[in-house]
């Protein structure tokens, strides 16, 4: 018997309960933040795990802690690519995983491969949607999720928007849906302390200037543009009487090329940095002074709960989870999806008063603490995935 074969063997007669995470890429984002937190967080005396991409992509295999996770890609083309299903069958009767998580209506349809491939139970969760269906309407992509949900034995939502979705618009039973919120790490993401400023090159952040923060995908639900527009509006208004504005955007995508020309046409790329991704998020938050995410659509952002939990007021889009997280006057401000001018008078609002801004940040990192630990998130999938389990053994 080879190795490979050993191990296969040594797996399957692993009591452990062996989830199957299948993502349509294992890369920077914050669905893939939330499964790399539920495979480094739930107890490996319980639980297993294995991740399945889609496509090739899996830049975050380096986040995960336990050198026991398999990470498998299918390389499935852009398109069509019927044979991608046949690689995905081939996966999950090598693995044998106990249960099988998708994720988003792009995976949804694994749901019936992980049922061809003999898998017992199948959960599918729901974290935000794309541009091309913000408003989660189209009739398409409704009635993909209406003939998988036959072959799903437990829907995720991830706020209560999505919830009352799912149940409405999808048309769930009550029963088949459970909220889990995305959660945060208390302990890594924590208010700043001392001079810590100091992380942020100076040659974008002089000393006594005011950061003005965001961690997103530079893509067109996110709507990067809405933030430096604001931020470019800030800057106007205050002219050289200050305070001194400076913009973080953290992350990347289609669209920072567009953004970066926008700051440099507005003359105003010298006080703004656009880093790109970055392993350092926690530290770079702690250098922020305002959190804002003027997206068009949100599910629970993960960024948002990061912002919180490091002390930070935020401004945001009146939009999806946003509504749920942000309280307006108390840790932060809502603002219209799409109105550059209201956000900029939100974030001009905390320039102007850091008495406001260090009030609505303690009260945001409070609630993170007691409502959003990734302790509590870790306990509901845990219950979740053992539930199902132990129907099977009542069946037995």
């Amino acid at each position: 018997m080879s190795e490979r074969e050993r191990e296969i063997t040594s797996h399957r007669r692993d009591p452990r309960i062996l989830v199957a995470h299948v993502v349509n890429q294992f890369d920077v984002g914050g669905l893939e933040n939330g499964v790399v937190n539920i495979v480094n967080g739930l107890p490996d005396n319980e639980f297993r795990h294995a991740i399945i991409a889609m496509t090739d992509r899996t830049a975050l295999r380096g986040r995960l802690e336990r050198q026991d996770v398999p990470v498998r890609t299918v390389d499935k083309r852009p398109g069509k690519d019927f044979g991608a299903y046949a690689r995905l069958y081939r996966v999950l009767r090598e693995l044998r995983p106990t249960v099988v998580h998708t994720r988003n209506v792009g995976t949804i349809d694994c749901a019936a491969v992980a049922l061809a491939a003999g898998v017992r139970w199948r959960v599918h969760g729901e974290h935000g949607r794309d541009e091309i269906d913000a408003d989660g309407a189209n009739r398409k992509f409704l009635a993909i999720r209406k003939a998988f949900n036959p072959m799903i034995h437990q829907f995720v939502a991830v706020s209560q928007d999505i919830e009352q979705w799912l149940k409405t618009m999808v048309g769930l039973r009550a029963a088949k849906v459970r909220r889990i919120c995305n959660g945060v790490d208390v302990a890594r993401f924590h208010e700043r302390s001392g001079t810590q400023q100091q992380v942020l090159p100076e040659q974008y952040f002089p000393a006594g200037c005011v950061v003005v923060g965001s961690a997103t995908r530079f893509s067109g639900i996110k709507d990067p543009m809405n933030l430096a527009r604001a931020f470019v509006q800030v800057r106007e208004r205050l002219g050289a009487s200050g305070p001194d504005v400076r913009l973080l955007m953290i992350g990347d995508g289609e669209l920072k090329g567009e953004v970066e020309q926008y700051l440099a046409a507005a003359s105003q790329a010298h006080a703004a940095w656009l880093p790109g991704n970055r392993d350092d998020v926690a530290e770079l938050l702690r250098g922020m002074d305002i959190f804002v995410l003027g997206s068009k659509r949100e599910g629970i952002s993960n960024t948002i709960l990061e912002a919180m939990a490091s002390a930070l007021p935020v401004v945001a889009s009146a939009t999806g989870g946003n509504l749920e997280l942000v309280l307006p006057g108390q840790t932060g401000e809502l603002v219209e999806q799409g109105n550059s001018a209201a956000l900029a008078a939100a974030i001009l609002r905390y320039v102007q008063d850091p008495a406001l801004r260090a009030r609505h940040g303690s009260a945001a990192r409070e609630r993170a603490v007691r409502e959003y630990s990734i302790e509590r998130m870790l306990a509901e999938y845990r219950s979740m995935y053992r539930d199902l389990c132990a129907r099977r053994k009542e069946a037995s």
